[in-house]
């Protein structure tokens, strides 16, 4: 099962001056190919992922996801609920 994204966090770097102007700063060492390499999605491609994670969830994922609170899946099983009632 795949599960969505949420709110993955952007981290900066901040140098912190201590005021010895002898101390120079440290340069970062390129990373190894250890698979330590990250990945930092932007808002927009998050809500992208998710709408394409949810259009490929089958009714029984979405109904699981209901019952333990998902409110998204919620409203999707009200709105499929509604269209059936109108035919």
């Amino acid at each position: 099962m795949v599960s969505a994204i949420s709110n993955a966090t952007q981290t900066q770097v901040v140098a912190q001056s201590t005021g010895t102007p002898t101390e120079k700063p440290t340069q970062s060492e390129p990373q190894s190919a250890t698979g330590t390499d990250s990945v930092q999605l932007s808002n927009a491609a998050q809500a992208m992922l998710a709408a394409v994670q949810e259009a490929k969830e089958t009714p029984a994922q979405t109904a699981k996801e209901a019952g333990h609170g998902d409110l998204q899946a919620q409203r999707l099983l009200a709105k499929e609920a509604a269209k059936s009632v109108i035919k």
